[in-house]
């Protein structure tokens, strides 16, 4: 099978599609053929040297996907069927052409989204729901400040919060940005770039501060977060896009806050929390996908692109222009 390899760490130049045997499903697996795959900062990381795959994933790019069951692996208890459309949460290997997947990881296409809206789906989404719901406890009336609102989990999030009953403000660094998140139902958006984020969050609460933020910035935010973080709010670090180190008084800020920090990744999860995670999403939140459901749910995407241009989608990526997901499309 064809797959996005790269031979040495570095930038986007190092990419290309190699011939690579095909995976096997083992006990419990299917082998899906990959119809997409959507990039994630994870992949730009991986290909720099700078995040290697969980212990035991496949080094292939490729953190979710979307495609038809090709062939169902011993012992399979589920009612997957060959031929099935499916999307599925993956700890790699979702760039290429199959990909093996524990048959519990396995999601349902919603009625009316194609396969490329469906791969922009997984992480992203599963991302936000564990951010919001298992790990954030978001409630109705809760204010939640959004960092990165234009990405791909941050146009899940804005999209979460609201069906949660909570109003979502988010970050974002243009014009356009700030209006794509306004119109998936942001009730206000900060340009980091041209005001600070931590007023502005602290004047539309009138001086009470949000009750969660959603950070995959870190480092160069921490003061600013603590600032404009409400007394018991929590706050949900991610990703570290803005640095790892911090110099100055964060612990006393947040004890005066009485603030909680919870730090997440979800690649490394365990098998059994990441089921644990899809079983909840597909009850709670997939049926919204479907275009009967009156709140619909809508994964946005940026670009898609066909597989053979994985420079351009990296370079793309890394250009920080995208709203939403960016999408690779498999051969047939």
């Amino acid at each position: 099978m064809l797959a996005v390899h790269f031979d040495e760490p570095g930038g986007p130049e190092n990419l290309y599609l190699k011939e690579v045997a095909k995976p096997s499903p083992v006990e419990g697996e299917v082998l899906l053929k990959v119809a997409a795959s959507a990039l994630n900062r994870a992949d730009l990381l991986q290909r720099q040297g700078r995040y290697a795959p969980p212990p035991g994933a496949s080094s292939i790019l490729g953190l979710e996907a979307s495609g038809h069951i090709a062939e169902l692996g011993p012992a399979c208890q589920g009612h997957w069927k060959i031929g099935d459309p499916a999307m599925v949460l993956l700890p790699g290997g979702g760039q290429a052409q199959y990909v093996t997947v524990p048959e519990e990881l396995l999601m349902p296409i919603p009625a009316g989204l194609t396969l490329s809206q469906a791969a922009a789906i997984p992480e992203a989404w599963l991302t936000a729901f564990q951010l919001l719901h298992l790990l954030g406890n978001v409630q109705a009336g809760d204010s939640v400040l959004i960092h990165a609102g234009a990405s791909g989990v941050g146009t899940a999030a804005i999209q979460l919060a609201r069906m949660a009953g909570a109003i979502p403000l988010v970050t974002a660094g243009s014009q356009h940005k700030l209006q794509m998140a306004e119109k998936l139902g942001a009730a206000a958006g900060f340009n980091y770039k041209e005001e600070d984020f931590s007023e502005a969050t602290l004047k539309f609460t009138k001086g009470a501060g949000v009750n969660l933020i959603l950070d995959c910035i870190g480092g160069s935010y921490w003061e600013k977060n603590v600032n404009c973080l409400a007394l018991d709010g929590r706050w949900i670090l991610y990703g570290l896009m803005g640095g790892t180190d911090i110099s100055g008084p964060l612990f006393s800020k947040l004890l005066f806050k009485r603030g909680s920090l919870i730090t997440t990744l979800l690649r490394s999860r365990d098998k059994k929390y990441k089921q644990t995670l899809v079983e909840a999403f597909t009850e709670h939140i997939l049926p919204h996908f479907s275009t009967e459901s009156p709140q619909r749910l809508l994964p946005v995407l940026d670009r898609v692109y066909p597989v053979t241009a994985i420079q351009e989608a990296h370079a793309y990526m890394e250009s920080n222009q995208n709203v939403g997901k960016i999408v690779l499309q498999l051969p047939r």
